[in-house]
């Protein structure tokens, strides 16, 4: 998963726009946005764990507001030591692969925030708070605290791509008029392809446009991926 191979590998696919989005942190966007150099666009995110252990799929605008989130996140992540020997290296890579710092620090950890304080502060800054994987019966919403409110404030709810059509929607009856993307949730070159994404009705692939795809303004849209 270095970064020219993920770029290789997202323009076989011809997949337009990309998140990264690591554990509690963001720092190997910028290499794999240098390797990109536009094509595709890649967005900045994180996929935070709160303290209830449950996934969300934070999505900035820029760099610099994902940092500032990554900061503020940070206040709350215990200093527990990675252990190699069983979750591998935690390294950053610049977009020609070398290695740039190890984060020594385990990211696979909830940090000391409830998912409600996780969505206000990404809300509060700007992003895109997107409820991950929450058909998986743990690191999600439902297994941790039960079915989603039918109004609660995440911008969509993720659904894995090994959810079938039958599955999604029964997912879509639950929580009529509530947006649902489906996302490679890729940790292997293998996932990447155009099958595992949702497809977005957009002018232009940006966060703007994205955002606006999500909530459904200004005749963007997301096109139901289970078709």
């Amino acid at each position: 998963m270095g970064a020219p191979d993920i770029v290789r590998k997202v323009r076989e696919a011809e997949i337009d726009i990309i998140g990264i989005a690591d554990h509690n942190t963001c720092e190997n966007y910028p290499g794999v946005a240098a390797a990109a150099a536009g094509n595709p666009v890649v967005l900045p995110c994180v996929e935070t764990q709160s303290a209830e252990d449950i996934h969300t799929l934070c999505v900035f605008p820029d760099y610099d507001v994902a940092l500032a989130y990554k900061a503020w996140l940070w206040e709350r992540v215990r200093k527990i030591p990675n252990d190699v020997d069983y979750f591998g290296y935690q390294v950053v890579v610049d977009e020609n692969n070398n290695i740039v710092k190890e984060e020594d620090v385990l990211l696979i950890q909830g940090a000391g925030y409830e998912i409600d304080q996780i969505v206000e502060k990404v809300h509060e800054m700007g992003g895109l708070a997107i409820l991950a994987h929450v058909d998986r019966p743990a690191f999600s919403f439902p297994a941790a605290l039960g079915p989603m409110p039918l109004d609660y404030p995440a911008d969509a709810f993720e659904l894995s791509r090994r959810v079938d059509s039958v599955e999604a929607n029964e997912w879509r009856e639950q929580y009529p008029g509530r947006t649902f993307i489906r996302s490679s949730d890729s940790h292997m070159l293998e996932s990447l392809s155009r099958a595992n994404c949702t497809k977005m009705m957009l002018e232009e692939p940006t966060f703007e446009e994205v955002k606006k795809a999500i909530r459904g303004e200004d005749g963007r849209r997301i096109s139901w991926p289970w078709g």
